[in-house]
């Protein structure tokens, strides 16, 4: 491992007292109900972590920040197996759910702890791999989080994330309820502190953390099969009317029952169209660190 020099050292001090101060201040805007697990565990890193792969070898430490149930971690501890994988999420309750997974497959370099990503039990240079998945997208402070995954992360490693961008996503045939959806989505989630288009503010946030060697690129989920559209709509319609999504939009005064409702069924409607078509696109960046 290289050795740090005295300014490093300095620095490393300085963010110790800020992490000793910062935490959360956003709102999880999805929370963990069955319509959001539903599609978190659907996610592997075949699909949501492609242009990580081939960073990855045996024998590498990776930290994966917001490990939800844990689906991409699992796969991630069998790439780099006999590497250590540590998955942290901010919520404890569903990492009960990421060990389940985890034992299902019989992997034992895996292990899971409640952090906040802005401020994380580790020492400096702990790990060769720091990884999120739409994560930056829901934090207080996405470059501070930066900042700390930089941290932990060895000399010669790479910090990546990936995060969605709803004002880019896309979708046919056009229906205004779901205008509507979006339009509600980016008030509820900038309320709740976060910010839902965080896709196309990711190599602007890298880069305010200090990271000089960020790769960007960009890759999609589309879903237009008939079981597509309606695990795609179903999902979305149940978490409008049911999660704590819809508890936080209308408590926060940005929408009615009544009118989740209307949204709710907007995109029953919608999954029913046999042309329907939808894609989300993802902006990414892998960070090197000196």
């Amino acid at each position: 491992m290289e050795a740090r020099t005295h300014t490093e050292g300095v620095a490393s001090m300085t963010h110790a007292a800020e992490r000793s101060t910062t935490r959360e201040t956003a709102v999880y805007t999805h929370g963990h109900h069955e319509s959001v697990l539903r599609s978190h565990t659907w996610r592997t890193a075949a699909n949501s972590a492609a242009y990580l792969l081939g960073e990855l070898r045996p024998g590498l430490d990776v930290l994966d920040v917001g490990c939800g149930p844990g689906t991409i971690t699992a796969d991630l501890a069998a790439l780099v197996a006999p590497g250590r994988v540590t998955g942290v999420d901010s919520a404890g309750d569903v990492l009960d759910k990421a060990r389940a997974t985890a034992a299902e497959r019989g992997l034992e370099n895996v292990t899971f702890a409640v952090a906040d990503v802005h401020s994380l039990d580790f020492p400096d240079d702990s790990f060769d791999v720091v990884h999120a998945h739409q994560v930056l997208q829901h934090v207080g402070d996405p470059v501070r989080a930066l900042r700390e995954m930089r941290r932990v992360c060895r000399p010669g490693g790479i910090v990546a994330a990936r995060d969605s961008d709803y004002g880019a996503f896309a979708w046919y045939p056009e229906r205004p309820g779901l205008d509507g959806w979006l339009d509600l989505y980016h008030r509820v989630a900038r309320a709740n502190g976060g910010e839902p288009d965080a896709g196309r503010r990711l190599f602007a946030w890298a880069r305010r953390a200090g990271f000089t060697d960020i790769a960007t690129t960009a890759g999609t989920w589309t879903f237009s099969t008939p079981d597509e559209r309606a695990w795609w709509s179903g999902l979305w319609a149940d978490r409008t009317t049911a999660s704590s999504y819809a508890a936080l939009a209308v408590d926060g005064g940005h929408a009615t029952r009544a009118e989740l409702e209307e949204i709710h069924a907007a995109w029953r409607e919608w999954g029913a169209q046999e042309d329907a078509w939808f894609m989300v696109p993802h902006g990414e960046i892998v960070c090197r660190v000196s």
